[in-house]
């Protein structure tokens, strides 16, 4: 038998996924058959610490008692919706239960139960054993398109308009999912389009029917929500990243919405002179020899590693060292080698979740820099100026990693001490004065291969400021042993004091 050690959770259950979508509608109570306690973190804590994430008011578990796994659930949930019902929490709403991994290991399966308590409630078995959060969010979409939506539409039916397009995915618990949903919009209407529903996050049960109107869908992630949009029958594609990723995306879906070319042509040509205008002046300055110059790591969402793998590597020319989607495929790496990698040798940039953030603090690696891109992780992105898709999120991503360049250069200069005022002035012991650190001082054979493999492990763009610091702190302590050469214990010596 075969045993798996997981290091570090990256996907959560089907049923968290499941509930970030149905969570988002005003017109829906969900009740989670769960133990007591375990499942208010869903609408509390949990999301509130990814992202800030609003109270799930719609949300009610079960709380499962001892008694009630001996004797079956179906009094407890029967309890549950009554005391809801009691105090009012159902009036104008939808019913719906859903299963949790606790539930399911017992087998309550309360399809038949439901629909008994409630003609119109539903039951979803989330799978929450079997499934990850990606899977729960794509059976949740179709589940409610099946069961509020499609019984309510024509069939064949045409859609209301040409020029009419849905966004498909951005829902609860959804890493930058405002910004990049801002940026989304500002795109389909620069062209003509007109938004018909954001679904599910700006969505209902009452709406679902109105995802038949649109002409066409815009899926904003590759990681789930597809299903849905061939469900629906009409042609979709990929929220863009990137410059000519987003170009390719506008004349696209302008021509599937039948948008005049010439104004889709004027867009993009405004957004030249406008939105890009920092990623042009920032290409033309100095910075831009420095992306050829160092590599970045990506581990985040499927849509995230695509399109920052197009913007970063193709269109900027830096080197992608390696990368890691969720969710993960065969050939990529989990959490185990992503952490062994980085304590091998760390990049100049990781774009990942607070699992990358811990490993890059056991590998103490300094000089490379973090940029939050996937949850789970303490980090806000609630705003709607932190887009990472569009026009808007190549500039804003580009502004980040200049920023972050300028400060990897900053961290190796050279600092004086400065004496603090009103301490006591320092007396050297008298001699022969100390020999200048710019006379040439001897290394050993072993001293330098020594430094040579310490440098390797530093981003390219500070491994001149680097060998600076270490050459100058090698020789400074020989000297101070009065050795007349670097050694490889010195060298071992100033790495080790460079890293504390």
């Amino acid at each position: 038998m075969t045993i798996q050690l997981i290091r570090d959770i990256s996907d959560s259950s089907s049923y968290w996924g499941a509930s970030w979508v149905f969570g988002c509608f005003p017109d829906l109570h969900i009740v989670c058959d769960a133990p007591i306690g375990c499942y208010n973190l869903l609408g509390m804590a949990v999301t509130d610490y990814t992202d800030a994430l609003p109270h799930m008011a719609n949300l009610t578990p079960t709380s499962i008692r001892e008694q009630d796994v001996i004797n079956g659930t179906a009094q407890a949930l029967v309890r549950t919706i009554d005391d809801l019902r009691s105090i009012g929490s159902l009036a104008g709403k939808r019913l719906l239960v859903i299963s949790t991994a606790e539930s399911e290991m017992i087998s309550a399966d309360h399809g038949s139960l439901v629909a008994q308590l409630d003609p119109e409630a539903r039951f979803f078995w989330s799978q929450s054993l079997e499934q990850d959060e990606w899977t729960g969010r794509d059976r949740a979409l179709l589940f409610a398109w099946e069961a509020y939506g499609q019984p309510f539409v024509t069939p064949g039916a045409p859609p209301r308009a040409a020029n009419l397009v849905n966004i498909i995915g951005p829902s609860l618990g959804c890493f930058n999912a405002p910004a990049d949903l801002h940026e989304l919009r500002r795109l389909i209407t620069g062209i003509g389009g007109e938004v018909n529903l954001v679904y599910p996050y700006e969505g209902s049960v009452a709406s679902t029917p109105r995802l038949a109107d649109a002409a066409v869908n815009v899926v904003m992630y590759r990681e789930f929500g597809a299903p849905l949009a061939e469900a629906l029958g009409r042609p979709y594609c990929f929220a863009p990243f990137g410059v000519f990723g987003t170009t390719a995306f506008l004349q696209e879906l302008g021509r599937l919405i039948g948008a005049d070319p010439a104004r889709v042509a004027a867009f993009i040509a405004h957004e030249k002179r406008t939105t890009l205008q920092p990623v042009w002046d920032l290409w033309r300055g100095p910075q831009s020899d420095w992306f050829a110059t160092v590599d970045c790591a990506i581990v985040a969402g499927r849509s995230y590693v695509v399109g920052l793998s197009q913007f970063l590597g193709e269109e900027l020319g830096m080197k992608i060292a390696w990368s890691s989607g969720r969710p993960r495929r065969d050939d990529e790496p989990d959490n185990i080698e992503i952490r062994r990698r980085i304590h091998t040798k760390a990049p100049a940039f990781v774009f990942g979740s607070i699992n990358e953030k811990i490993y890059l603090a056991e590998a103490n690696a300094r000089a490379t820099h973090y940029i939050p891109a996937t949850f789970p992780g303490p980090v806000v992105r609630r705003t709607t100026g932190t887009p990472f898709m569009g026009y808007a999120g190549a500039a804003n991503v580009m502004q980040e990693l200049v920023n972050r360049f300028y400060e990897m250069v900053f961290n190796f200069l050279p600092v004086e001490p400065i004496k603090a005022p009103g301490s006591p002035p320092q007396h050297v012991a008298a001699g022969p004065p100390a020999q200048s650190s710019a006379e040439t001082m001897a290394w050993t054979q072993a001293a330098t291969e020594r430094l040579n493999a310490a440098l390797e492990q530093v981003p390219f763009l500070a491994r001149i400021s680097a060998s600076r610091a270490l050459r100058l702190a090698a020789e400074q302590a020989a000297r101070a042993r009065g050795a007349r050469e670097v050694t490889v214990e010195l060298v071992e010596a100033a790495i080790a004091h460079d890293s504390s």
